[in-house]
């Protein structure tokens, strides 16, 4: 086994130290490049490795070299004997993979793994790792056939080998079959695509993963657009020839993100029309990631880009109300009042509200009807009250005691302990699957998740939109601390704590900066629902320390969301 460090002139890597750099440099990635012999061409067949070999380099340095044979244990082929030059004699006193694996994963740790048809290599690679139960690092993988193919056309090779593209490339190793000259090879192989590549705009790491000769000339000139932005996290902007908004998107990295839409190929079809529309890019950068994304829903909501499918209409949003009336009712509505009234949702469209309705019908046996009633209704009893659905008090089945003990279980249900509804239908759905009703079981399913979802979802953002003030913050990568102020579930202000800075006196500066927020009616928070489930995620994610809560933030302990989880791992029911 060899592993050597070595230094050479950084030839052709030159060219590329004058490109604008973005995301990744190139010349700052460092790439392990391995190249294996094996036994045969299928690790599943039992196949083994026979030579590892690799090379490291960084910004066109050769920073060293690895090379070992490997004992197969097993017989080389004489087919691959001669194809090689590796013969038993030669492997029989070489280390074994339970050696040479763990000693080539320690070389090539930190780096960037690359290979010529890298789905081989890094095929045989994992499944000794699995059989060693040794834990696969996680490498980004880097597959020079793959770029090949978008790079070199056929008029200068006849396919994308390796000797195919060490001649096109010039390299100074000739491929033999032998793992150390073939991973030197595609060293040159690399460096040459990298150098081809940064005239078309390709000069970092996710640039080179994400490239394809697809995207079109007139959308690579449009690069040029991503200049000015900062690499910083923030919104971003496509705007058409008369200022209108075409998409918003968010990124940790504004210039690096929008610069990947003229270099990589885009699969959405709507997204590559809109680049060829684009004009310019604006950004909008924020202190924090979870700024960008409240950003991003804001403007969204503001500009409806039509590229944009997601959050362009919050405002469509239904909530199931429960009445204040002398015979409250359930009922569907698109905003919550100030009418003393109880609420669960928002829900995410009206036909979930209705399966969530319909799912307390099965239940709670109030009325249905839409006719508002005195406190004595003399009317003629419906159909439902026929079939025991309905306790009709309008015609005086019904007396107010017992109408309103029902009504107090079902707000019980709606807003603290959804038990009553989740244990009835549950034992629908059994009844019905032992008599094999498999759809009408997975109908109810399907009800009972929309409620659950529904109210779980209502109790979650009451919980935070109660809180007049959470003040959170959390450890970046880089040490320092990112601060949030959240108003009524509204993001109102975000900052990061400067390196050496006073942290108290800095969340007292953020705070009293802050945006004022005038709390909403009900669960309905005083940002979008979406906003304040983002800002949920942000708090309930590992790492975060609640600097102070003004209220109380809690939710019900019997609530909707301990039933949520176990509804949503429910296997589809299936019709055979």
């Amino acid at each position: 086994m060899t592993v050597s460090a070595t230094t050479s002139p950084q030839s052709r890597w030159e060219a590329q130290r004058s490109f604008d750099e973005l995301g990744q440099p190139l010349r700052d990635v460092t790439f392990c490049v391995v190249d294996l012999e094996t036994t045969g061409g299928s690790v599943g067949d039992g196949d083994r490795i026979t030579e590892i070999g690799a090379v490291k380099v960084r910004g066109g340095e050769v920073l060293g070299e690895f090379q070992t044979l490997v004992n197969p244990d097993a017989a080389i082929p004489a087919f691959i004997a001669v194809l090689t030059g590796i013969t038993n004699r030669m492997v029989a006193d070489a280390p074994r993979i339970t050696s040479a694996l763990p000693a080539f994963l320690e070389f090539a740790g930190g780096s960037v793994l690359v290979a010529h048809n890298a789905r081989f290599d890094v095929g045989f690679l994992k499944h000794f790792c699995r059989e060693q139960d040794l834990v696969w690092p996680d490498f980004e993988v880097l597959d020079t056939v793959k770029l090949a193919r978008h790079v070199v056309t056929r008029d200068e090779a006849p396919n994308h080998k390796l000797s195919s593209l060490a001649r096109v490339f010039r390299a100074g190793t000739t491929p033999n079959h032998r793992a150390l000259e073939d991973a030197r090879a595609t060293v040159d192989v690399l460096h040459g695509l990298m150098e081809r590549l940064g005239g078309l705009g390709v000069h970092t790491l996710e640039e080179l993963q994400g490239y394809s000769s697809k995207v079109a000339p007139a959308a690579r000139r449009k690069r040029h657009l991503a200049d000015r932005l900062p690499h910083a996290p923030g919104v971003y902007l496509f705007r058409d020839a008369q200022e209108h908004v075409l998409y918003v998107g968010t990124s940790k990295d504004l210039r690096r993100r929008v610069r990947s839409y003229f270099t990589a190929s885009e699969k959405r079809t709507r997204i590559g029309e809109m680049v060829q529309i684009a004009t310019s890019v604006t950004g909008v950068e924020c202190a924090t990631p979870l700024e960008a994304e409240v950003r991003e829903l804001r403007l969204i909501a503001e500009h409806k880009p039509r590229y944009n499918r997601r959050s362009r209409f919050p405002e469509k949003v239904t909530y199931l109300k429960l009445t204040r009336e002398p015979w409250p009712r359930l009922s569907l509505v698109k905003r919550v009042l100030d009418d003393d009234a109880d609420y669960i949702g928002p829900f995410s469209s009206k036909a979930s509200a209705e399966s969530a309705l319909a799912a307390l019908h099965e239940v709670f046996p109030i009325r249905q009807c839409n006719d508002r009633f005195g406190v004595q209704p003399s009317r003629s009893a419906c159909v439902l009250a026929e079939m025991a659905r309905c306790l009709a008090p309008c015609d005086g089945s019904t007396d107010a005691q017992t109408y309103a003990a029902v009504v107090r279980q079902l707000r019980d249900t709606l807003l603290r302990r959804p038990d009553d509804v989740v244990d009835l239908v549950q034992a629908k759905m059994t009844a019905l699957a032992d008599q094999e009703r498999f759809e009408e079981a997975a109908h109810h399913r399907d009800r009972l998740a929309d409620f659950i979802r529904g109210a779980a979802r209502s109790q979650r953002l009451t919980a935070l939109t109660g809180c007049p003030e959470v003040v959170a913050a959390r450890r970046d990568d880089d040490g320092r601390w990112s601060v949030h102020v959240v108003r009524h579930g509204r993001l109102a202000a975000a900052g990061v704590i400067p390196t050496g800075g006073d942290a108290l006196a800095y969340v007292a500066g953020l705070r009293a900066s802050a945006e004022t927020v005038v709390p909403s009616i009900g669960p309905a928070p005083a940002a979008t629902a979406e906003e304040s489930e983002r800002i949920l995620r942000w708090l309930e994610a590992p790492g975060i320390r609640l600097v102070d809560v003004v209220g109380e933030w809690v939710c019900p302990v019997a609530g909707a969301g301990r039933h949520r989880e176990s509804l949503l791992r429910t296997p589809t029911v299936v019709v055979s």
